[in-house]
């Protein structure tokens, strides 16, 4: 598994790979805020803490390019709600 989040803007989503099989966080663009539209994981990949790994790979992306958040995904939404260190980014 490639342990790093990566963003792919080409497709709009936050990306982490395993195999032949990746998990999404998908997001859109406005000056100076993202907004993350839906998470999935493939079956293959659940249980494993994956979703969370891209959650928070994705998140401190958004921090280091200076980003607020709006989380309308429910996945990165309770994430954030799970992890306080997260709530400063929430537009």
């Amino acid at each position: 598994m490639s342990a790093a989040v990566t963003d792919n803007p080409a497709e709009h989503r936050f990306e982490l790979k395993a195999g032949d099989h990746v998990a999404v966080a998908s997001y859109r663009l406005a000056p100076g805020v993202i907004t993350f539209t839906h998470a999935e994981v493939p079956a293959a990949m659940s249980g494993q803490g994956i979703g969370s790994r891209l959650a928070r790979g994705a998140l401190e992306q958004a921090r280091a390019r200076g980003l607020r958040v709006v989380p309308q995904c429910p996945f990165i939404a309770a994430f954030i709600a799970k992890n306080a260190e997260f709530a400063d980014l929430v537009s």
